[in-house]
């Protein structure tokens, strides 16, 4: 499985030769975390705040490395924020969401570079893998708005999504254009085929040469666009990724980080050749974020563990029963707000 694509040559296949930095008494993380050259670069706790008795919002706290001291460091002065790979700079927006402009911050100094002012508002970003590129979503509401439907006693995400479109901004110049999508789902009957999530946003695909995102009641899961809009069929050797796996593909291209698969092993997922669909089963109840073409990071329940949500990250590889632990277990027995999520980059 691991020769597929053996004859591709892309500047991603690197040799990672940093160490990893594992913390596995700490959760929330204090301390650096890190495996190879991918990094815990900051994290979030989402809280809900309630402005009236059936209108609220989920808000994200972040805590960023401070590179200096290797240690993280809480801030409430953005609403979302996005890691450059080289962890030099960081992408994000201000409390009010949707947000008019995009700060570039830099990480050395905690402090916003430049701005880049936009025509349309947006509710979140994410960078190429090269890092020369964002994508920002735009939203015409806040798509973390929640309501309290009647007769219930939890909070719901509003419906319908109050997507709007995508940029494509040049990160040195700021430059780009925006491109309009219109939801195709009918108000009237909110979870049709066209339905999405209120927060439903858009990423540059691993190889950069498409706007994708997901689409959780259409026919293959997720949509893809050129960078100016139009939607284009999968590529066919993106036709595997899940829009809620996170790690997506590995840095070659040649595998694809897949769902749960829970069958050599109580938790595990699967791992998946991006041309031919084969898969292999590999440790890790949930894949984060790829560590070269063998390894990865992921949520993992301790071995003799009962509570799903009771996870800690952990890295694991393709061929091997370990498991290495990086941090220590999340609290809670839900996969509700004030758990923490990470936020990786490459260093």
């Amino acid at each position: 499985m691991l020769d597929s694509g053996k004859d591709d040559v892309r500047p991603a296949d690197v040799v990672q030769k940093s160490e990893d930095n594992a913390h596995p008494d700490q959760s929330p993380p204090r301390e650096l975390i890190s495996a190879g050259n991918t990094v815990l670069a900051a994290y979030f706790v989402p809280r809900t705040v309630k402005h009236s008795a059936d209108r609220a919002e989920r808000v994200r706290d972040y805590w960023l490395l401070d590179q200096k001291t290797d240690k993280y460091v809480k801030t409430t002065q953005w609403s979302y924020v996005a890691v450059a790979p080289g962890m030099k700079t960081a992408a994000v927006l201000e409390r009010n969401l949707p947000a008019s402009r995009i700060g570039m911050l830099d990480l050395a100094t905690g402090k916003v570079a430049r701005w880049i002012e936009l025509d349309h508002k947006v509710a979140a970003l994410s960078f190429s893998r090269d890092g020369l590129k964002l994508v920002a979503t735009t939203y015409s509401e806040n798509p973390d708005q929640l309501v309290k439907m009647e007769g219930s006693d939890g909070w719901d995400q509003k419906q319908p999504s109050s997507r709007t479109g995508f940029y494509v901004l040049d990160v040195v110049s700021g430059k780009g254009s925006w491109s309009e999508v219109k939801l195709e789902s009918d108000p009237n009957d909110p979870m049709g085929d066209s339905f999405i999530n209120a927060r439903q946003d858009f990423a540059l695909s691993p190889d950069g040469r498409h706007v994708w995102a997901g689409n959780p009641m259409g026919a293959i899961g997720k949509q893809f666009y050129d960078l100016t809009g139009a939607e284009v069929d999968v590529p066919a050797d993106q036709k595997h990724l899940q829009w809620y796996v996170d790690a997506w593909q590995s840095p070659s291209g040649r595998l694809v980080a897949g769902d749960f698969a829970g069958e050599k092993w109580k938790t595990s997922s699967w791992v998946i050749d991006a041309r031919t669909g084969q898969k292999t089963e590999v440790r890790g109840q949930q894949l984060l974020a790829w560590v070269g073409d063998t390894s990865l990071i992921a949520w993992d329940i301790a071995k003799d563990g009962k509570n799903e949500f009771h996870q800690q990250l952990v890295k694991v590889t393709i061929g091997s029963d370990k498991t290495v632990p990086l941090s220590g277990f999340r609290k809670g027995n839900d996969g509700g707000a004030g758990r923490w999520e990470p936020v990786f980059a490459e260093r």
